[in-house]
């Protein structure tokens, strides 16, 4: 019988961390604890074996094509696929930054949107019939989409909006926010937020792919928000801790074998939220 595996990307500390440790208790299979940097990553690895866990390390930089084309074909030679994979890896500018936002809205969607969407294009195809795949969005993404201009938040919620026209709107995003006329095109002032509003409307595109594509295949799709956790991104005030965070992504990633729901939803709390 092969050995079931499961990938989680960005986990070399915070709810990345947290997920790979709860997956290294409950998944029965082995565990890649992926970063981009190295020596990062493996002192993560040290760390949970210092608890008695067992996780291995790949270098993972989602926003290198080339490293996730080298991941993918180091799983499929491995394992030939993937069971379980959990797109975490993410970047946040706080408030109190003072990058410039056009500069802020390309970084972040390039890590958060485009990054991701690179991940899931590479890395579906592997997902072995049954698998799992978790993209760790936001509630910011939902709170985004409502102040959103009445046209867009009805393409975002739409049944029809192909993978491309989304890709396109959040190239727009970053388009008009390099000339500072975002607001005056419909858009909030927040990149994370419309970065999640597109990482959440990208997992129910692909989710209606796979039911398409591979509709026998029993693969189940869903973003969730772990909630607001204790982490360098989010801050030292907020009420989950990274474990506590790490709940609603293991739930989802553990979804029990015939499962058909949930798929392609968003998930907070282990329960679907409306869109």
């Amino acid at each position: 019988m092969s050995v079931k595996v499961a990938v989680v990307t960005g986990s070399n500390k915070g709810i990345g961390l947290a997920i790979v440790r709860a997956l290294c208790k409950k998944f029965k299979g082995d565990v890649y604890l992926m970063s981009r940097d190295v020596g990062r990553g493996e002192e993560a690895v040290k760390s949970l074996s210092s608890e008695g866990l067992n996780p291995k390390f790949h270098q993972l930089d989602i926003n290198d094509v080339n490293s996730i084309i080298a991941a993918a074909a180091f799983f499929k030679e491995k394992y030939g696929g993937v069971d379980v994979l959990v797109n975490n890896a993410g970047v946040f500018c706080k408030v109190a930054d003072t990058t410039p936002f056009a500069t802020q809205a390309e970084v972040t969607l390039k890590t958060n949107f485009f990054g991701t969407r690179d991940m899931l294009t590479h890395f579906l195809p592997l997902i072995k019939a049954g698998g799992r795949v978790v993209n760790v969005s936001s509630f910011v993404g939902s709170r985004t989409l409502n102040n959103c201009s009445p046209d867009l938040q009805q393409r975002f919620r739409s049944e029809d909006i192909t993978e491309d026209e989304l890709a396109g709107l959040m190239q727009r995003f970053v388009d008009t926010a390099q000339k500072g006329k975002h607001k005056d095109d419909g858009w909030p002032e927040t990149a994370y937020g419309v970065s999640k509003t597109g990482l959440t409307t990208l997992s129910m595109i692909r989710a209606r792919r796979l039911s398409k594509e591979r509709p026998n295949d029993g693969i189940l799709l869903n973003a969730c928000c772990p909630g607001w956790v204790r982490t360098d991104m989010a801050g030292d005030k907020a009420p989950k801790s990274p474990d506590e965070g790490a709940v609603t992504p293991v739930y989802l990633a553990l979804l029990s074998a015939g499962a058909t729901e949930p798929h392609g939803k968003f998930v907070s709390d282990k329960q679907v939220q409306p869109w």
